[in-house]
């Protein structure tokens, strides 16, 4: 059994398993007893993977649900020259190293796919989960880096409305299921794309859908926000551009009849990425999306906050977001 890690203060509490991906398995705002992360259908079975998992069946048969990192890939398990990379990236499957510092949780994964030592750090801060990412590159190697973050439970339990700096939408050529509501490849500016069936606004994520997008050329520092239509909770989350410049929009609003989905699942994924398309690195790469080269001795930096927002809410509004 995979042990959960607890933070928490007066207004949320987070559970992190270290041994499984380092991800944020569960969120809820205290006060109000609202969990803002997606939990999917089924449960997640098996241990850690030691190196990555070989496709996405695998890689959903460990993941239980919320927020792991995706890094040094995202997307589809591929080879990049000498380097294997499993589906979503080693890190999001493997087990990470922990230790604590006051109230904050540090995790720390040395990589076998790449020559990189990773280091996540978490703190909360009222109504708010910061993340903190440094890489170190050992030697030289190509990356893809973003976060998994899937949003659900309360945050999902009614319509919802998305808000964001975004000013420009890319739907993914190559995700096509039976439920997409759009045209493959379609760009547009936001929140409209085209669709098979006419204009679709994306700011009020259709039902019934199961869809792939990307949000794009932010203004100003990147943002967004999910709120329930009813106004009594949302969720922003604010990062840095730099590696961040994009970030991958998922829906999947009982769209996918087929197992392991089985029409159930209630989420919408909204992933600061460093790279576009989601196909993982190599296909990305030799479609012309950036990857990060880094150099031997190079290191990197990210931020993250989550913040989760209610009416009561003395965090909300851009004074409670960390500058970028």
């Amino acid at each position: 059994m995979t042990t959960t890690v607890v933070l928490q203060n007066g207004t949320l509490r987070a559970e992190i398993t270290p041994g499984m991906g380092g991800t944020v398995t569960s969120l809820r705002h205290l006060p109000s007893g609202a969990e803002v992360l997606a939990r999917p259908p089924w449960q997640g079975k098996g241990g850690p993977l030691p190196v990555g998992a070989g496709d996405e069946a695998e890689w959903l048969s460990r993941w239980g649900g919320g927020w792991p990192v995706m890094f040094p890939n995202a997307g589809d398990a591929c080879t990049d020259g000498d380097a294997r990379h499993g589906f979503h990236g080693e890190g999001s499957v493997t087990p990470w190293e922990m230790d604590r510092d006051g109230a904050e949780l540090i995790l720390t994964r040395r990589y076998e796919a790449v020559p990189v030592v990773m280091t996540r750090r978490f703190t909360l801060v009222g109504a708010r989960l910061d993340l903190h990412e440094t890489v170190r590159a050992e030697g030289a190697c190509r990356v893809v880096w973003g976060q998994h973050v899937t949003l659900g439970g309360d945050l999902l339990a009614g319509p919802v409305r998305v808000e964001t700096g975004a000013r420009g939408l890319r739907a993914c050529a190559t995700y096509d299921p039976a439920a997409n509501p759009l045209i493959p490849g379609a760009a547009g500016d936001w929140p409209h794309l085209s669709g098979k069936a006419g204009r679709v606004d994306m700011s009020a994520p259709p039902e019934g859908a199961a869809l792939l997008a990307c949000l794009t050329d932010f203004a100003g520092g990147p943002w967004a926000r999910l709120a329930r239509a009813d106004g009594s909770l949302a969720v922003r989350l604010d990062w840095r551009a730099d590696p961040w410049p994009l970030a991958w929009f998922w829906v999947e609003t009982g769209g996918t009849p087929e197992a392991p989905w089985n029409g159930q699942a209630r989420m919408i994924g909204i992933e600061p990425c460093s790279t576009w398309p989601a196909t993982g690195l190599a296909a990305a790469r030799a479609a012309g999306g950036h990857v990060i080269d880094l150099t031997s001795g190079e290191t990197r930096h990210s931020d993250l906050s989550l913040t989760i927002e209610t009416p009561d809410s003395k965090d909300r509004g851009p004074h409670a977001h960390r500058r970028r």
